[in-house]
């Protein structure tokens, strides 16, 4: 599987249409949400430890991955991100697998993401609100979700 995931991720493989049929929607739905979360947590040019963390129990609590999993899972998105064009790469996945109520909780989860060191740079916020514009929610849903995660931290 995880073979399939990254020729998947990396575009080695010319009809990726084929590979994307192999790879569970579950697996995709994973490698896109991990994408994002290191796409917003590198937003600022500063990947703190918190933040890594975060991604970390993240990935483990909301999809019941193993350690080794993460761990591949996390490599195999940066090899991604580096290789992306744009955020709608890994929106679409979400977009077209995710209900709203659970697009609003990825949202929550990268605002989490984004307070876990404490601080929310200019490049962060930018880049959650385009994700919010991506995932088709209203404004509205974004700031509910950022004063969700904030008032988790009081």
């Amino acid at each position: 599987m995880i073979g399939l995931i990254k020729t998947l991720l990396t575009g080695e493989k010319e009809n990726s249409e084929e590979i994307i049929e192999t790879v569970s929607h579950e697996k995709r739905v994973q490698i896109a949400t991990c994408a994002l979360f290191l796409e917003v947590a590198n937003s600022d040019d500063n990947f703190a430890h918190e933040e890594k963390e975060y991604i970390y129990n993240s990935m483990k609590e909301i999809f019941g991955l193993e350690d080794e999993y993460i761990n591949e899972l996390i490599s195999l998105s940066k090899e991604q991100i580096r290789h992306s064009v744009s955020l709608y790469e890994f929106t679409d996945i979400i977009n077209k697998n995710f209900s709203k109520d659970e697009k609003y909780e990825v949202i929550k989860n990268l605002w989490r993401l984004i307070y876990a060191d404490n601080k929310v740079d200019q490049y962060e916020d930018l880049f959650i609100k385009r994700i919010s514009s991506n995932f088709h929610l209203e404004h509205k849903d974004l700031i509910a979700a950022k004063l969700e995660a904030k008032k988790e931290l009081e």
